[in-house]
């Protein structure tokens, strides 16, 4: 069984203090607010492979720094998440794709709803909210 490798940024723009998030267009995600971000392809480290994700999601950004959020390692270790903080200086529009169907900038813990499961235990985590906070 070959393993998934996913990647997603959450970004935070300094100009405003407020992170951004994406509403999905389909599939299981439909209508659930989440990340910039998906599957790597091929041989891409989880930077590469979000690097290209958020080029093909919202177009291209001038990230200020980025820092390691966390990564999940589902019970099997058959599905490994990195979740990437991504700094920029100021918010933007982004250029969404046919993935998403809406974003929006948000204040710390006025996160939308419905949030991606996922993500919703990320931000439930004391120590990722700690992170967040010191930004």
């Amino acid at each position: 069984m070959n393993k998934i490798v996913c990647s997603g940024a959450l970004f935070y723009a300094l100009n405003t203090k407020r992170f951004l998030f994406l509403r999905r267009t389909k599939g299981k995600q439909k209508d659930l607010w989440g990340l910039v971000g998906g599957t790597n392809e091929g041989c891409e480290t989880p930077w590469e492979g979000l690097i290209r994700e958020i080029d093909e999601e919202i177009g291209h950004v001038d990230i200020k720094k980025t820092m390691p959020l966390e990564t999940f390692v589902s019970h099997d270790n058959h599905f490994h998440f990195h979740t990437y903080l991504c700094v920029v200086d100021n918010e933007f529009l982004p250029i969404l794709n046919h993935e998403h169907s809406g974003y929006a900038w948000v204040e710390f813990s006025k996160w939308p709803k419905p949030l991606h499961h996922g993500l919703r235990n990320t931000l439930q985590s004391k120590i990722n909210l700690s992170k967040l906070e010191t930004v």
